[in-house]
């Protein structure tokens, strides 16, 4: 998949109990991170060989107060994301 284009378009993320001041910044930091992990060759390798949607336990995860507790809380998310692709 070297040099394929990889698009992913999240129709709607529902975010309950992030303080809806917070949200902006988990979904940033999501973005952020999912981009980063999905430019991994082998989590885009994963993605070539299923076109099914798994279900990941992604594990405990907590948030820290703030926006920065927000943005790092969606970075974890997509760290987990990645970590439950490559298995």
């Amino acid at each position: 998949m070297s040099g394929a284009r990889l698009n992913i378009h999240i129709d709607r993320l529902v975010l309950r109990g992030i303080d809806p001041s917070d949200q902006q910044a988990f979904a940033n930091g999501l973005k952020t991170e999912l981009a980063r992990v999905l430019s991994d060759p082998q989590a885009r390798a994963a993605l070539a060989r299923t076109r099914r949607t798994p279900v990941m336990r992604l594990g405990k995860l907590t948030m820290q107060p703030g926006l920065g507790g927000a943005r790092d809380l969606g970075r974890g998310v997509a760290k987990a994301i990645g970590r439950g692709m490559k298995s």
